[in-house]
Formats: C-alpha cells, structure tokens, sequence
C-alpha cells in the first residue's frame, strides 16, 4: 500500500540531499538526462566510491531510482517533477538579497 509522507519529512529529506554540494551537483547533472556511474563520477571529478555513497544517500531520500540497462545500471531522478523543483528553489534563492548570509555563517559554514 501506497502512503504519503508527512510534509515536514518530505522537506526534511530534500533537505539532507541538498546539504551536500556534491549531491546537488548529483541532482543537477541528472536533471539533464539520465546517467551511468562511471559517467557521472567523471563529470563530476570525484571518485566512483565517494559517488557511489552520494547516489546511496539520494536514493535512500527517494530522489533518484536506478534503471537497469543490460548489464549496466543508470540512475535518474525519481519524477521529473525534481527537475523542476531544482529549477525553481534555485531561481527563488537567486532572487534574495544576495548581501544577506545567515547568522551562523561563519560559525557552521553553511549560506
């Protein structure tokens, strides 16, 4: 049986995958097509074991699926509605101020 997720989880997921600048990148790549592992860690720069962790922790949050293709397995976003998810959280930060930081800036690292 089906059931939906209480909102405050569902953000609370989307949250953790963006927390990471790698999975964004992740995300991102993926929202312009479908990729390989091998593919994607080359793209990206990073070792395919530190990719193969992030694509775990995506999946996990239920943002990318696998797909098996013969003996190889691609990975793609969960819905397309992502892809525009993505677009549309980038644009709405692009259109804050972008002299504000948050307070903890310096301290946690984060903004």
């Amino acid at each position: 049986m089906l059931t939906v997720a209480p909102d405050i989880e569902v953000l609370a997921r989307f949250g953790r995958a963006l927390a990471d600048p790698i999975r964004c990148r992740i995300l991102l790549a993926l929202r312009e097509a479908p990729a390989y592992p091998a593919d994607l860690a080359d793209t990206l720069g990073i070792s395919r074991t530190r990719l193969s962790n992030h694509l775990a922790c995506l999946r996990d949050c239920g943002l990318v699926v696998t797909v098996p293709d013969g003996r190889r397995t691609r990975y793609e976003l969960a819905d397309g509605r992502l892809g525009h998810a993505l677009d549309d959280l980038r644009a709405a930060v692009v259109a804050v101020e972008t002299d504000r930081t948050c307070a903890e800036a310096g301290d946690k690292g984060c903004c």
